[in-house]
């Protein structure tokens, strides 16, 4: 067998993996947004989470959102909070339950925030934007690896109207992308600290990226 043949072997081999991860990281992104969405005994869903800052913002989408945010933002960095939802979502052992606690509050709030741009959660393109939002992924990166030419930044719009192919693997490639973020080496990359101390560092690292993701969401489902 030539090199040349040995090499298209390895690197068939090497996609078909990443096609297999992805797909397993995107089955785990599903429980964590289906997990998000019911959320914990006597929450309120999402859809009445977003209608009520609406209401107290008079209908002012913006400044709703911007709202929500600011409270996301406390409940990120507050890790009795934290560790009180540990158990709620099961989650890989690589990735801690202060990393997945987060990812509900974050996965909650960028959701509130489409329902209050008038998008539907049960909408798949929704869900996989607010996934990309989630990772601060560009979708319109994502479409060009995938053959699709477009601009870098992909509207929910676009993404409408493409084939249901090109979505599903969009979707493996933000699998992929959380396997790899969240994956061993990434939580220590992330944490980089002993556990004991890991509740003060993380609250700060919770804070700016919570923060940046809220902005992100806004940017995505509001600011047309």
């Amino acid at each position: 067998m030539g090199t040349e043949t040995t090499q298209i072997i390895d690197l068939n081999a090497a996609e078909g993996k990443a096609v297999q991860e992805g797909e397993k990281g995107w089955n785990l992104l599903g429980k964590l947004y289906d997990g998000a969405l019911k959320g914990i005994p006597g929450s309120k869903s999402v859809e009445a989470l977003a209608q009520e800052y609406l209401s107290n913002c008079g209908g002012k989408k913006e400044q709703a959102a911007e709202q929500l945010i600011r409270m996301q933002v406390t409940k990120c960095t507050t890790t009795g909070f934290l560790t009180g939802l540990g158990g709620l979502i099961t989650l890989p052992a690589t990735i801690t339950a202060d990393i997945g606690s987060s990812m509900y509050v974050q996965i909650r709030m960028i959701a509130a925030i489409a329902v209050m741009g008038g998008y539907s959660l049960q909408d798949d393109v929704v869900k996989s934007m607010v996934f990309a939002t989630l990772l601060k992924v560009e979708v319109g990166n994502l479409l060009k690896q995938v053959g699709v030419k477009t601009a870098n930044r992909a509207s929910l719009q676009l993404l409408k109207k493409l084939p249901g192919t090109v979505l599903t693997k969009i979707n493996q490639k933000l699998g992929f992308r959380f396997l790899t973020k969240f994956g061993q080496k990434g939580v220590i990359n992330l944490v980089k600290v002993v556990p004991v101390a890991g509740g003060v560092v993380n609250g700060g690292l919770n804070l700016v990226e919570t923060k940046a993701i809220g902005k992100r969401a806004m940017k995505v489902f509001l600011l047309k």
